[in-house]
């Protein structure tokens, strides 16, 4: 399997730019989607003065084995918002987000949902609203390798 090693200074340049996409959609809560989209919640609150960050756990994959089943947990309370931005790493197959979707929507259906990755895939039958690159081969987050 052919990988790409993503680095901090690539992450740092590419934020940047998702950021100026995500300005204009002014939300007024963060959805961080741990783990992958954990350090870029935490960069983008930090950019935006938001602090209404919050997260939420999914597992659908074992390092680069996709598992049968998508765990989702720890939803948080997200009763006072109206236009929250839910984040993550990458959209690959796209089965996890379409559930975590699926599951706030049930829960909250009076607030505006968007999705911000930097990376995703385009035979995902779910696309980000706001993202930076298609990844056209595994991808080796700094974040997952560099302390290994």
């Amino acid at each position: 399997m052919k990988r790409y090693y993503y680095s901090y200074n690539d992450f740092i340049k590419d934020l940047k730019i998702l950021l100026s996409k995500i300005e204009k959609y002014q939300p007024d809560t963060l959805l961080a989607i741990a783990r992958g989209g954990l350090t870029i919640g935490h960069l983008l609150a930090e950019a935006l003065n938001n602090k209404n960050l919050f997260s939420l756990n999914s597992i659908h994959y074992d390092d680069n084995k996709k598992l049968k089943t998508i765990k989702i947990f720890n939803i948080p309370d997200l009763k006072e918002a109206k236009k929250v931005l839910i984040i993550d790493d990458i959209i690959d197959s796209g089965d996890t987000m379409i559930e975590i979707k699926k599951i706030l929507i049930k829960k909250y259906p009076n607030i505006e949902f968007k999705i911000a990755t930097i990376f995703y895939k385009k035979s995902s039958p779910i696309q980000p609203d706001f993202t930076i690159k298609e990844a056209k081969e595994w991808i080796d987050f700094f974040w997952s390798v560099d302390l290994r």
